[in-house]
């Protein structure tokens, strides 16, 4: 069986794809994307997430609030989430975190609900999708506060923070995720940061509709394109094409261990 490629993080159920997932899906197959993960970033839109991964086999998908949501629809405790993420096409906890850039929501309430998606993720098994941006810091002392109250797994989403955060997360038994910005020409200390990062702890991902990478910069970006972020990363770490597919495979189903493997496309 040839190796295939994970988009371990995507939004398939946003209007950005409405009436066109089937056939976003058949171009993510296509391009030897075998599996996807749609992300939840609203509890109250947790049923169209659902919907898309009972509609594919080859699709999974995760429940939480995003950080830009947790004023209005963020969590104070675990209960919620851990009784959503029962259902079998839940594979893992979040999108959730901490996002200073914008502000959106209340500090406070991000930091509430981020600890509260970690306590799910640590009652359920499953892994905590973290969200950071322009919060390091503060990401870094939650991170380590609540691993010393038990252990969890988890991933960085869409890196592009400074390697202090990438650093810290590794130390924690976490995985780190690259996704377009990794091929944009003004991402060279990015790259060298997934330089750095073990083989072992590596993802990739596309975070469509958002971030198209190089040479799609500037469209709306879908599953398939994950290709090209995978293609840049093996440059950065000095791998083959292939073998960079199988690790970051490996890795995906390693710390997403609910998700069932298929045979590649």
């Amino acid at each position: 069986m040839s190796p295939m490629l994970v988009d371990s993080h995507c939004h398939l159920d946003f209007l950005d794809f409405d009436d066109e997932v089937d056939d976003v899906v058949a171009r993510a197959r296509a391009a030897g994307v075998g599996t996807m993960v749609s992300i939840s970033t609203h509890l109250s839109r947790f049923d169209g997430v659902r919907a898309v991964a009972e509609r594919f086999e080859d699709v999974w998908c995760t429940v939480g609030v995003h950080p830009h949501y947790a004023g209005e629809e963020g969590v104070d405790g675990p209960d919620r989430l851990v009784e959503m993420a029962a259902h079998p096409r839940v594979v893992g906890i979040g999108e959730s975190g901490l996002d200073y850039y914008y502000d959106r929501s209340p500090r406070d309430r991000q930091q509430v609900s981020f600890r509260a998606h970690i306590a799910a993720a640590r009652e359920t098994g499953l892994p905590l999708v973290v969200h950071a941006r322009d919060a390091d810091e503060d990401t870094a002392d939650i991170l380590r506060d609540e691993m010393g109250k038990g252990a969890f797994t988890g991933v960085m989403h869409c890196f592009s923070s400074g390697r202090g955060l990438a650093e810290a997360a590794l130390e924690l038994g976490m995985y780190v995720s690259f996704s377009g910005i990794l091929t944009f020409k003004n991402a060279q200390e990015l790259r060298e940061i997934a330089r750095d990062v073990p083989e072992n702890r590596l993802l990739v991902e596309t975070d469509a509709p958002f971030l198209a990478p190089a040479p799609n910069r500037g469209k709306r970006n879908e599953p398939s394109f994950v290709v090209h972020t995978a293609e840049t990363l093996a440059n950065v770490k000095g791998m083959t094409a292939r073998d960079l597919q199988r690790c970051t495979t490996d890795n995906f189903f390693r710390l997403f261990s609910r998700a069932e493997r298929h045979k590649s496309p």
